[in-house]
């Protein structure tokens, strides 16, 4: 497993007891880490390596100038034969929101528990190949405060405990997670400023975007949050400039899909797009995401969705 680059290590040992960021130094942190994420060796881990610290898991889309509304085939209201109308990222992330909150089920979980998540991972050589379903479980500590156990792609493996003041951002420790707000606006700028007090007099400029995007993103990425973040995190991405919609997208099942994708500027990270979140195309429910990843020279399809999750006492133990 490759290690992380010093920018995203440095990112990872954040200390939230310490004051808080001033502007410059939040410039700073951005540029490094924009820098560290144009750098192909550190592109590699967003879709390939290290997966398991959830949220550390930062690479769904990239950055462009507006939402784009396109022709997406969905099912006709009477169930019957499809018809065609446009349909924008935002009303498909509002909808996914929408589709959250009616189906959330809050939970509180203790410091000294686990969240255990299993992931079901399919990938086809894109030249040609068999597919490989990998089944991962994984048992992530709460509060960090425990050794965790994680699997990638079938590699399992035990994951220390957070230093003191260690941690990462967005937050991983459940009393940090409720502590973001879930007015949609209000959490875009607490990702955007970085564990500093937020700044909400202060608006959101273009330079903003691309890392707030990666932040908002990777906090879609855990499997449990608490109630409302999720929902809040959806409707904060159909803000971000450049989120655009695809159609005829699959999920790892099959099932027909819309997908929502970022594609940068010409030089950006995202300037071929980046991974797509794949929502039902009625309901807007969330189906899973689809990616590419290379290893060893060859590049593949990926498709993940998590299966199960549930908040546990131990390692080991299945809801």
């Amino acid at each position: 497993m490759s290690e992380p680059s010093t920018e995203l290590q440095l990112l990872r040992e954040w200390d939230a007891d310490t004051p808080p960021l001033t502007d410059a130094a939040r410039a700073r942190a951005r540029f490094r880490l924009h820098q560290a994420m144009l750098t192909p060796n550190t592109l590699a881990p967003a879709s390939a390596a290290v997966r398991r610290r959830p949220v550390l898991r930062m690479a769904v889309a990239g950055v462009a100038a507006a939402a784009v509304a396109t022709s997406v085939v969905i099912a006709a209201n009477d169930d019957s034969s499809p018809r065609t109308q446009p349909v924008s990222a935002t009303t498909v992330l509002h909808g996914a929101a929408t589709e959250e909150r009616r189906l959330e089920k809050p939970i509180a979980p203790r410091d000294d528990q686990f969240i255990y998540t299993k992931e079901i991972i399919k990938e086809t050589p894109t030249k040609g190949g068999r597919t490989r379903t990998y089944v991962d479980e994984s048992w992530n500590s709460v509060d960090g405060s425990k050794k965790s156990y994680v699997s990638e792609l079938g590699r399992k493996q035990w994951v220390p405990v957070f230093a003191p003041g260690q941690g990462t951002w967005p937050p991983t420790k459940w009393t940090e997670l409720e502590q973001l707000p879930t007015d949609p606006r209000k959490l875009v700028i607490t990702l955007r400023d970085m564990g500093g007090k937020p700044d909400y007099s202060k608006p959101m400029k273009a330079a903003d975007w691309p890392m707030t995007q990666v932040f908002v993103s990777g906090l879609l990425r855990a499997p449990v949050l608490p109630k409302g973040l999720r929902s809040a995190a959806y409707e904060a991405l159909a803000a971000v400039p450049g989120i655009k919609v695809l159609p005829h997208q699959k999920d790892a099942d099959g099932r027909a899909g819309v997908g929502i994708q970022y594609v940068g500027r010409s030089g950006t990270p995202w300037a071929k797009g980046g991974p797509v979140l794949v929502f039902d195309p009625k309901t807007y429910r969330y189906l899973g995401m689809h990616d590419r990843r290379t290893a060893g020279g060859t590049t593949y399809e990926q498709w993940t969705y998590i299966a199960a999750s549930a908040v546990v006492d131990r390692v080991m133990q299945r809801p």
